[in-house]
């Protein structure tokens, strides 16, 4: 069977920042023939709830800074998604939550230092690294658009 990796909130687990979740009936539908392997880093990391963050393109590179504290919470985040795909070395699929700042594929939000927004179109961390491993990679609502050819 085929395995994707899915961000656990369109799977129902409470785990966005704010405890709620991004339950997604139809975009489960269509993953019915695959092992589905749920991941947040955001929980794992740092809990649920939890502050906010954002993608901060810091110049060379582009970094997860929490709302709160301007804490750089990048390191964690990176470290949980090299763990997921070592112990997952045969995704063939990568779905991400849009607009997360670790799991969104390209509708991520990135800001300048100034927190002014100058991309829609950015890519959490998590969902870079899966890119770099030449995984299939979308973001959920785009899937659901490719899959029913709108």
């Amino acid at each position: 069977m085929k395995k994707v990796a899915i961000s656990a909130c369109l799977l129902g687990s409470k785990c966005r920042y704010d405890g709620s979740d991004n339950y997604d009936p139809k975009i489960l539908g269509l993953l019915e023939c695959y092992e589905l392997v749920p991941f947040c880093p955001e929980d794992f990391c740092y809990g649920t709830p939890r502050p906010t963050m954002d993608l901060i393109d810091k110049g060379r590179e582009i970094k997860v800074i929490s709302n709160l504290t301007q804490a750089d919470l990048t390191p964690p985040i990176k470290e949980y998604a090299k763990a997921f795909f070592n112990m997952n070395k045969d995704l063939e699929l990568f779905i991400g939550k849009d607009r997360s700042p670790s799991c969104g594929v390209c509708s991520s939000k990135v800001y300048n230092i100034n927190k002014e927004l100058i991309s829609t179109s950015g890519s959490g961390v998590m969902a870079q690294m899966a890119k770099s491993l030449d995984i299939d990679c979308f973001d959920a609502e785009e899937y659901l658009k490719l899959k029913k050819g709108i």
